[in-house]
């Protein structure tokens, strides 16, 4: 996750600074640049990561280095004015208005923060809600096939499910909320997400969950880091079921890629413990690679990863591993209509036979289909259409189950 809220003078000073860069004479300016541009460029980093502790810091070394660089000047002023540091700031001005001559349009932006003034840090914070009505064809991830064996060589025996273990399909009302606040000026943010799902008939599978966490962004040298916590509470039919910890780093090596890549490596440990099941306890380890794009509307992101899952002694099946795959992309497919794909893949490899009466391996792949067009209402809220699939394919019979969901939301963003 990662929040940033530019201020109007900050984007004032992004079209301004070429022009006053260049009025310290054309020659002086590209050789400044050039000594100087993997400090600036941090600086400027850290800015776009809402590191605005960093940023100064960097900022201040730069122009302990090269004091005429204006760009670091002006950045710096601004920076320490929206800290609040309002004395620092204005001693910054006047060395840019004395020192460099700045062009009108530069004044103006002097002028207009001055005016408004240095107050101390506000940290910037983003609300959503999202309210859904859909359909699911398999509510209670019934079994595809009602048959089933138990029992090993000669003593195997065909029985049949239970009408209660197959497909079931409900209509639904969904209910989420997103909470993203800045915690520190260095770009450490929390987060809470909430999400309700009731079915019409069904209520002994209503789902309900809970997410609370914080993310912190940093630099190792030229790596761009940043780490994440969280705990989840999640319920089923009323009573809560499950509860999760989880921890991850994500580091994005210093690599030569096109304009908008970014390549970053994760890894991440979960502990799960399920509070109406015994012996399903598990801890949960991964590391996978991401590949991201962004430019303009479009984003996308590719990640492939292995998982290892070390489960309770007396777990069916015993500890398994597995490999995670998955894409996703968002873009405007015409002037009224943004659409959105995803798709996942997850394989699962238990080491042991399930059980004495189910004589087998588990081997599981599930996959997960998801698009959506997206029509935007207003500047902050829009009508979304959604339909998902979901293909479980296992070895074992009584575990395999498909379902389908089409689902009408609207949502909110502040």
């Amino acid at each position: 996750m990662m929040m940033t809220a530019p201020s109007c003078v900050r984007k004032a000073i992004v079209s301004a600074l070429a022009g006053f860069m260049l009025s310290l004479g054309s020659g002086a300016c590209a050789d400044i640049v050039v000594a100087q541009q993997d400090l600036y460029l941090d600086a400027l980093k850290s800015l776009s990561e809402g590191r605005h502790t960093d940023a100064s810091e960097a900022l201040i070394r730069m122009i302990e280095r090269e004091p005429q660089h204006a760009g670091a000047w002006l950045d710096l002023a601004i920076i320490q004015c929206e800290l609040g540091r309002g004395a620092e700031a204005e001693k910054l001005f006047e060395v840019i208005e004395s020192r460099f001559s700045p062009p009108p349009v530069i004044r103006e932006v002097i002028a207009a923060q001055r005016a408004k003034g240095c107050k101390s840090w506000q940290p910037q914070s983003r609300k959503s809600f999202v309210v859904g009505r859909g359909t699911d064809s398999n509510v209670n991830q019934g079994a595809s096939n009602p048959n089933f064996i138990i029992g090993t060589g000669t003593t195997q025996v065909e029985l049949q499910l239970l009408p209660e273990h197959l497909p079931q399909s409900d209509q639904y009302t969904m209910l989420t909320g997103d909470y993203l606040r800045e915690l520190t000026p260095n770009g450490t943010l929390g987060f809470l997400q909430a999400r309700v799902m009731h079915n019409d008939s069904l209520a002994r599978y209503n789902t309900a969950s809970l997410i609370v966490g914080a993310e912190h962004p940093w630099r190792f040298g030229d790596w761009g880091m940043r780490g994440t916590g969280l705990v989840a509470m999640h319920a089923l039919g009323g009573k809560l079921y499950q509860s999760q910890q989880q921890v991850q780093l994500r580091a994005s090596p210093p690599l030569n890629l096109p304009r908008g890549l970014e390549f970053s490596v994760a890894g991440g440990l979960s502990r799960i413990e399920y509070l109406t099941l015994d012996n399903y306890d598990s801890t949960i380890s991964d590391l996978r690679g991401l590949l991201t794009y962004r430019h303009g509307e479009t984003q996308m992101q590719a990640n492939i990863g292995y998982l290892n899952d070390h489960g309770m002694s007396a777990r069916p099946g015993g500890d398994r591993a597995g490999w995670f795959t998955s894409f996703y992309g968002r873009t405007r497919l015409s002037s009224l209509v943004l659409g959105e794909f995803s798709w996942t893949r997850q394989t699962w490899l238990s080491e042991s036979p399930y059980s004495l009466l189910i004589d087998r391996v588990r081997n599981q792949k599930t996959q997960v289909m998801r698009g959506a067009l997206i029509f935007p209402v207003t500047e902050n809220q829009s009508i979304q259409l959604e339909v998902r699939k979901v293909k479980n394919d296992e070895n074992i019979s009584v575990f395999q189950y498909g379902s389908r969901q089409i689902q009408v939301s609207w949502q909110w963003r502040d």
